[in-house]
């Protein structure tokens, strides 16, 4: 891939006196129609090798267009805030919204690949690597990101020579550090390991654009050029218009079995056993967030299920156990502006906790597998790639240690309705019953299969789903309360 670049091409001054003003006003009334549409974000990603001048050609494309709407992110040694989340959760923290550009010095490539040239690593958890980002990059692709991804090259000696001119003179010797030289003692290494790297990572989807880093003037034009051409295009072209009140096909179940009908709804706690139970097992909960072993880990608990189903009530019973200080509760309600500016699942990346905390979402990732789905709110092709990237984003946490506990509360639609009159006569439970509560009772054949869809194709061996019968509110209580014991007690296990 780097032998085929260009590494020799030079621009004289004067062709780049002469090209640089059209190209920056050129550049700016891009930028001003990517923020009238604001229908996409671009995210531009600099890689290369040391001295290729990444540094500065983030520089420049800050000074050509309007720095008011770019988002400029390095990324040293992750901070401890950082190191306690996943890996990708800083950089997804760092996409831009629709309408803006994201400019992104090395951003998730640089650490694999330096972290294996330091032997820090092998190979497969190289490839470990590159599957996840490559994962990560389609579902960009997906959301419509207009990702650009320069990698900028220099020769062995053109590094040399490079560093070499930096170092003597005064007024640039301190960009090159201790850190520059050890890398370049390392150059055949750093390129073997780069060139494997970027021919994976380089697909039709995100491709690798390989610049001569050599000469400024060339390097510049051709970032500022290849980003106008490529924001030309899509500035041009509009997704498919959305189908509002169109109904998406609902999908058959992998083995056509009713995984909700399959329950017995009238299980419960006998009486007079409950608050023992409670107390017992609320006890062992506080006990394993209190263990030493918990520090290393954390929990991310997801609560869905039908309405009226109690997930509130299950919530309290849970938290009730843990110290306010230890936990954090998420209400997922339809997303604000700057949530439907990012990539779907921004959202909820953006509340996971520390290691030795909890957070636990009432409705969660899962919306676009179920009410978006059954109400034709997004695409179906939206909703069709949601598994595999709610899939993806589990494991991510999973591989960080966290536990991953995920909860559908069942109740009978007579239970239900016995509910919803219930909340309607009672003043304090007034306000939990809404005209689209009485709605989505009219689509319930809908929303089971695509429950059933969803236990199906999101229920893995390290994130389960528990399926809770919850028309006795004290039996899916406890059934919560032991199942997530049990999770952190063999995640403790294996810390």
């Amino acid at each position: 891939m780097f032998d085929s670049a260009n590494l020799d091409h030079v621009v004289d001054e004067e062709t780049y006196r002469r090209e640089e003003p059209k190209l920056r006003e050129a550049l700016l009334a891009a930028q001003v129609a990517l923020g009238r549409q604001a229908r996409f974000p671009v995210l531009i990603v600099i890689g290369g090798v040391e001295g290729a001048g990444k540094s500065e050609t983030v520089n420049v494309l800050n000074e050509w267009m309007d720095p008011r709407h770019i988002r400029t992110y390095g990324f040293p040694d992750p901070s401890d805030e950082e190191r306690e989340r996943p890996r990708m959760w800083r950089y997804w923290r760092a996409l831009p919204p629709r309408g803006t550009t994201g400019i992104l010095f090395g951003a998730w490539h640089s650490q694999p690949i330096i972290d294996r040239v330091m032997g820090r690593i092998d190979d497969a958890r190289l490839d470990q690597h590159v599957d996840e980002i490559l994962r990560f990059e389609q579902m960009l692709a997906d959301e419509g990101v207009l990702l650009l991804k320069f990698w900028l090259h220099l020769t062995r000696d053109q590094q040399r020579r490079r560093l070499e001119a930096l170092a003597k003179s005064p007024r640039t010797r301190w960009r090159v550090t201790d850190l520059d030289r050890k890398y370049s003692r390392r150059y055949d290494r750093f390129v073997r390991v780069a060139e494997r790297y970027s021919r994976r990572t380089s697909t039709a989807a995100a491709p690798w654009i390989v610049v001569s880093g050599a000469n400024a003037n060339y390097r510049n034009l051709t970032v500022g050029r290849t980003l106008l051409a490529a924001l030309g295009e899509r500035l041009g072209t509009r997704r498919p218009p959305r189908a509002p009140g169109r109904t998406p096909p609902l999908l058959p179940s992998v083995d056509r079995m009713n995984v909700l009908r399959a329950l017995d709804l009238d299980r419960a706690v006998p009486a007079g056993r409950y608050h023992r139970a409670l107390e017992k097992w609320q006890g062992r909960l506080a006990l394993l967030a209190r263990h030493s072993k918990f520090a290393r880990t954390g929990v991310v608990a997801v609560f869905e299920g039908n309405d009226a189903a109690g997930k509130g009530g299950v919530i309290r019973r849970v938290t009730g156990a843990l110290d306010a200080r230890q936990y954090r509760g998420i209400s997922i309600a339809a997303p604000t502006e700057e949530e439907r500016a990012q990539p779907y699942l921004w959202r909820f990346w953006r509340h996971l906790p520390r290691r030795g905390r909890f957070v636990l979402f009432d409705r969660s990732w899962y919306g676009r597998v179920l009410v978006e789905r059954v109400e034709g709110i997004c695409l179906e092709e939206d909703w069709m790639r949601a598994y595999g990237e709610i899939n993806d984003f589990e494991q991510s946490l999973i591989d960080h240690g966290l536990v991953v506990a995920k909860f559908w509360l069942a109740i009978s639609k007579q239970e239900q309705l016995r509910r919803f009159r219930e909340r309607e006569k009672t003043a304090f439970k007034r306000f939990k019953i809404t005209p689209e509560d009485w709605r989505n009772r009219k689509k319930w054949e809908a929303y089971e299969r695509a429950v059933c869809d969803m236990v199906d194709r999101t229920s893995t061996h390290r994130a389960p789903w528990t399926l809770v019968e919850a028309n006795d509110k004290p039996f899916a209580r406890i059934k919560v309360l032991k199942t997530l014991c049990a999770a952190i007690e063999e995640r403790l296990d294996t810390a």
